[in-house]
């Protein structure tokens, strides 16, 4: 192991190393007991000051200030290695002279800290955070760094060791920094913690969001704000892109004219569109909360449509297509094509079916059911058949075929053949898509998912 590789192995630990040279009164150290060079010079200069029989170089004016080591069991300079305190932190002081005399050719030590490498009071802070996955830092009152763990680094795309002495203008925009400065300031002035969730520019040039807390440490003797932050620039990215989806949903939902319902799992009506209020005649408030069930009239299709019900709301199906009679706030009924489309979990939203009518056929009184002889009479005459061929197809006498059809002009108050026709297809009776004429229900089954 050469030189320099030693050298990079004590600054990792938690131990200070220093050579003086008498005659030109500099001073090399190193190790990483300190966080910076000022700090290992001053614990060399009050070391000094505390043995005068300690070889040393030249340390100028201020080698007697401030508090110096105080040693430890009656231990005195001189008597070998020895226990020392610096600033609240203990250490094992060995040191030696270079050879020949001491006053010329200077002096070379090695303190190591007893109990951690790192500051007083910081060593479980740094211990627990060096890898934590939550961003965190340490900075003194300017603004330089002091610390910082390995998430943090990874955010501003560089690593600890390069941001540690720096100053924080460095690495942000300067309306950032100086942002980032008042807030040091107000923690360090108020003296209590600050939760917060701050912007800043990522190393890609976007914007970057992160949360947390940032309160005021004793870092060696420097008064220093420290902070652990979440990114959350993902998760803010993921909630805009769903509120701009839900903002174009209910933008399609409103201005299309689509009429459409979405339903919860028990079938009560959760949202609606203003198109879809507009065809069941009723207000949009009072649209919002009623069960589904109420909007339907007692037809097959209402069977149909409980039996697919089921499937979608039990995840046996997504999708389906079906007809509908609907009754609407004037007892009117209308036959309407629905797509139907299930919507699963998500948070803070129950799963349900989505409900858009495709195609809507013609608002009409209530008329009374129709027995299924009477629907195929109909499909027939649609077909053009005569009274004897109506009857031969169904196996129908003629007279059974002539009581039918009175009745059927009764019913739908129709005179003639044609009339009784138009009738049919405008109450949506017989399907308008289908040849040979068939009736809505048989034309429109369920779709498959």
């Amino acid at each position: 192991m050469d030189e320099a590789d030693f050298k990079t192995l004590l600054a990792r630990l938690p131990v200070s190393w220093w050579e003086t040279d008498a005659d030109s009164g500099r001073v090399r150290s190193g190790g990483g007991a300190f966080t910076d060079e000022h700090t290992a010079h001053r614990f060399l200069k009050a070391l000094s000051a505390e043995a005068g029989s300690l070889p040393t170089a030249r340390w100028g004016d201020g080698a007697r200030l401030g508090e110096g080591p105080r040693p430890v069991g009656g231990a005195l300079p001189g008597d070998g290695p020895r226990r020392t305190r610096f600033e609240g932190r203990t250490f094992d002081v060995t040191w030696s002279d270079r050879g020949g005399d001491a006053r010329r050719r200077g002096s070379r030590g090695v303190a190591v800290e007893v109990g951690g490498g790192t500051p007083a009071g910081a060593g479980a802070y740094a211990s627990f955070a060096d890898l934590s996955p939550a961003a965190m830092f340490v900075r003194d009152a300017s603004g330089c760094y002091v610390w910082a763990n390995h998430a943090y680094a990874h955010l501003y795309g560089t690593t600890r060791d390069r941001m540690v002495g720096r100053h924080l203008g460095e690495f942000d925009a300067p309306d950032d920094a100086a942002r980032f400065v008042a807030l040091d300031d107000e923690v360090l002035t108020g003296g209590h913690s600050l939760r917060h969730t701050l912007t800043y520019r990522r190393p890609d040039g976007s914007p970057g969001y992160a949360a947390g807390y940032r309160f005021p440490v004793s870092w060696g003797a420097l008064r220093c704000v420290a902070g652990t932050y979440v990114d959350v620039s993902e998760y803010r990215h993921a909630l805009d892109c769903r509120r701009r989806a839900e903002e174009d949903l209910r933008a399609l939902r409103d201005h299309s004219g689509l009429p459409c319902v979405r339903l919860s799992a028990d079938g009560v009506v959760g949202e609606a569109s203003a198109a879809a209020a507009e065809l069941l005649r009723l207000r949009l408030r009072d649209l919002v909360g009623s069960p589904a069930d109420a909007l339907l009239a007692e037809t097959p299709e209402r069977a149909a449509l409980h039996a697919v019900w089921g499937e979608l709301t039990g995840g046996r199906r997504r999708n389906a297509q079906s007809t509908a009679v609907l009754v609407d706030g004037d007892r009117r009924l209308r036959r309407v094509w629905v797509h139907l489309s299930a919507v699963n979990h998500t948070r803070g939203r129950d799963a349900g079916v989505w409900a858009v009518v495709t195609r809507l056929g013609l608002s009409h009184e209530p008329q009374p059911a129709l027995t299924p002889a009477q629907v195929r009479i109909l499909a027939l005459l649609a077909a053009g058949y005569d009274n004897a061929g109506v009857a031969a197809a169904l196996r129908l006498s003629r007279q059974t075929v002539d009581y039918h059809l009175a009745r059927l002009r009764r019913l739908l108050g129709a005179a003639t053949r044609p009339a009784l026709v138009a009738r049919a297809y405008v109450l949506g009776i017989l399907s308008p898509h289908s040849w040979p004429p068939r009736s809505t229900t048989a034309a429109h089954p369920l779709s498959p998912a």
